[in-house]
């Protein structure tokens, strides 16, 4: 598979400056080609066949996300994603302020072209989902303005940021609102948990992109990561054009669901919470 690096060209600060580290080590790894980012802005025919025939990884330096904003821009297909920032804060050291790379720098790009070489040749997520689910037919719909927020009645119950969670047989479905895939507008990625991971409720599950925001899946239940949807992470537009079937996002082993829905509402409790954030934007 041919791959492209698209970094951030941030080299007024230490994170840019580890992205283009980054973006180097992982192009002589990948064998990839690098793409500028400010040719790419200006002159973006000039890389129209290496993204139609790549796939993209993204380096960005800082939240910002200038290189991720570019390629969603450009509706090009990301494969992998990197935040500086946040290899940072997880490494628990402090880049010094030089635009020259130190150690601890260069440790750092290295770490994370680790990371990105692991992650791309780890197995692909299952092909089938784990548990099989009915489509919903049911809707409370909320409406504000000119929106209107469908809300499934049978069987779903949710979490205040916005996430859907089904049961069965063990095995818990979960996705994004119809109300959040409508605040993101246009899902351009989406950044899957790994596989076999345990996970708290309301912890961290990864996360999807727009052009608007990053927004983080926060778990309604406890359990363990049994399946992913690879349909999503191929086309992550399926979440807005389906939230509540096709769209859907991870699939969970249950470790104590009786436990778990104390902290969630049923739809027509969701639909109050619905009614309240969209009056509040």
């Amino acid at each position: 598979m041919k791959r492209a690096i698209l970094s951030c060209n941030g080299l007024d600060k230490p994170e840019g400056s580890v992205a283009r580290e980054v973006a180097i080590r992982a192009a002589e790894a990948t064998k990839g080609e690098i793409i500028c980012p400010v040719l790419l802005n200006r002159a973006p025919a000039r890389y129209k066949k290496v993204i139609s025939d790549s796939s993209l990884i993204v380096i960005d330096g800082c939240s910002t996300r200038c290189a991720t904003k570019l390629a969603t821009g450009l509706g090009a297909k990301v494969e992998r994603k990197a935040l500086v920032s946040d290899a940072v804060k997880a490494s628990g050291k402090l880049l010094e302020s030089s635009i020259r790379l130190q150690p601890d720098g260069l440790t750092l790009a290295q770490s994370i072209v680790d990371e990105l070489i692991r992650s791309l040749n780890e197995p692909s997520a299952p092909a089938e989902p784990v548990a099989e689910f009915e489509a919903p037919t049911e809707y409370l719909v909320v409406t504000h303005d000119k929106f209107e927020f469908r809300i499934p009645v049978v069987d779903y119950a949710f979490n205040e940021n916005d996430i859907w969670v089904r049961v069965l047989d063990g095995v818990a479905r979960l996705g994004i609102s119809d109300y959040m895939q409508q605040k993101l507008t246009d899902i351009s990625y989406f950044e899957p948990p790994k596989m076999e991971v345990a996970v708290d409720q309301f912890g961290e599950l990864g996360s999807v992109e727009s052009a608007k925001a990053v927004f983080e899946i926060i778990s309604p239940v406890s359990g363990t990561v049994v399946g992913v949807n690879p349909a999503v992470i191929e086309t992550p537009g399926l979440i807005n054009e389906d939230p509540y079937g096709s769209g859907w996002l991870v699939e969970i082993k249950l470790a104590d669901f009786k436990q778990d829905q104390t902290l969630l509402v049923d739809a027509a409790a969701y639909a109050e919470v619905v009614k309240r954030k969209a009056a509040e934007e």
